[in-house]
């Protein structure tokens, strides 16, 4: 299979009509082999009526529906686990993103050698409340990621090599991050591509300042566990060493008959920082993951699934890459099909 299209959602029944007939015209227009993969993200209109309906008309286009609002990450992580094409493709479902740019996204991919090509929206249809932060936290991703030739992290039309989602596991709000994720894989051969904005047609954005304020919050997470991954102490050590250490300063400055006292009780307080740390970084399942301790355990309930589906798919970073080929083609020909009216599916 050439393409696969993932299309997270949340409330935009009404955009999703015309979206997949967008892509199905590209597709045929080009000759790609396809399929698009709608991850209903807990819709409460009738956003998952509208992809059933979808999938009746034309078998290429498939979905998963959450109980409940996840996030756009989970939703992602969930059809990356299920893509099939050799070049994955990501777009919203409010029309924003342009289907006509998937071709030289495709050609970047294959042709070019990229291992993922993220869009930039230069020209943008959105309001200045949005358009502002975004560039204040691009300028910000650029510096502490060092992927310094991207100006558009979080732009929603990207494309990947099939190799580099089943590599990456993207959780929490870290869809912002993709590619700092993949660089941080192992995947640096990182472009982009000046692709077209278009206003919003139908509904709201879902655009915030909690959105904007939790985009740093989480950049500085990304930050620190691929710095301090796998060795957290040298961090949590430091800071309990200098706070030993002007502590000791301090009493001695101070002077008095207790500053023996005053030592044990530092002493016990920097254990206090080294114990604190650890307890942190131990408990954070997703943590150990990025740092190659321990697998991460994100569940998702799904509602439904309706549709022909290999087995999720995913390679673990810490496993021999050599035997992905191999893994790949047993997990196709194990294909079964999936229908469930109240399924759970969990990854641990």
């Amino acid at each position: 299979m050439d393409i696969s299209v993932v299309v997270p959602l949340y409330n935009e029944a009404e955009s999703l009509p015309e979206l997949a007939e967008w892509i199905e015209r590209v597709m045929k227009e080009n000759n790609f082999t396809y399929e698009v993969l709608m991850i209903n993200d807990g819709s409460t209109d009738n956003s998952w009526e509208v992809v059933k309906e979808l999938h009746e008309k034309n078998e290429n286009i498939k979905g998963v529906s959450f109980r409940r609002n996840y996030g756009k990450s989970p939703a992602l992580n969930t059809g990356f686990e299920r893509v099939q094409g050799d070049v994955v493709i990501t777009m919203d479902a409010d029309l924003q993103d342009s289907p006509d740019e998937i071709p030289h996204l495709y050609k970047m991919i294959t042709e070019e050698g990229y291992d993922l090509v993220s869009g930039w929206k230069k020209k943008r249809y959105d309001p200045k409340t949005k358009t502002i932060p975004t560039k204040l936290f691009n300028a910000t991703a650029r510096k502490v990621s060092g992927i310094h030739n991207l100006h558009d992290f979080n732009c929603g039309l990207k494309a990947y090599r099939r190799e580099v989602v089943k590599h990456i596991e993207v959780y929490g709000d870290m869809h912002r991050y993709i590619p700092y994720l993949a660089k941080n894989a192992g995947y640096t051969k990182i472009g982009e591509r000046v692709v077209h904005h278009q206003a919003r047609k139908y509904g709201v954005t879902k655009f915030g300042l909690d959105r904007f304020v939790n985009g740093y919050l989480d950049l500085l997470t990304l930050w620190f566990q691929t710095k301090f991954g796998k060795k957290p102490m040298h961090f949590f050590g430091l800071l309990g060493s200098l706070m030993f250490f002007f502590g000791a300063i301090s009493s001695v400055y101070v002077g008095g008959n207790d500053i023996f006292e005053v030592m044990i009780n530092l002493g016990l307080f920097y254990l206090a920082i080294l114990v604190l740390g650890l307890n942190i970084w131990t408990t954070n399942d997703n943590a150990l993951y990025s740092a190659g301790l321990g697998p991460a355990r994100a569940r998702f309930s799904v509602r439904s699934i309706c549709w022909k589906f290999p087995p999720p798919e995913r390679f673990s970073s810490r496993e021999n890459r050599s035997t992905s080929a191999a893994s790949r083609s047993t997990s196709t020909a194990a294909m079964s099909e999936w229908f469930s009216s109240t399924s759970t599916f969990s990854r641990t």
